[in-house]
């Protein structure tokens, strides 16, 4: 949890990406965490916990306000700047593969939505 929620905080404040979390759609955080948790938890710890489709939602999101590339370099940044910040083990460069991998599958998925 102190992985997500730190993330989380730095993107809700970040010039770059904010809008998507602050103005673009409006998001309970108290109910969103935990799917958020999920998601991480399986991606991350492979425990499978997370039922869910980011991918439908991020092109959603994509419709109301276009995530550019420098949207999703921003996003990554972010990420490996926290466990950079928060992590020293060996399965911080695991986290930022799968995380990398996440990244450039989303950007695929959400430009490909657009034609």
């Amino acid at each position: 949890m102190l992985l997500v929620d730190t993330f989380y905080h730095k993107v809700r404040k970040d010039p770059i990406i904010q809008h998507f979390f602050n103005e673009v759609t409006e998001i309970d955080w108290k109910a969103h965490m935990p799917t958020m948790y999920d998601f991480w938890e399986s991606l991350l710890l492979d425990n499978p916990v997370y039922k869910g489709n980011p991918m439908t939602k991020h092109i959603v999101l994509d419709s109301k306000s276009r995530m550019e590339p420098q949207h999703f370099d921003r996003w990554i940044e972010l990420f490996h700047e926290t466990l950079d910040d928060l992590f020293t083990s060996e399965k911080v460069a695991m986290a930022k593969s799968r995380s990398s991998d996440i990244r450039r599958l989303m950007q695929f998925k959400v430009e490909t939505s657009r034609s």
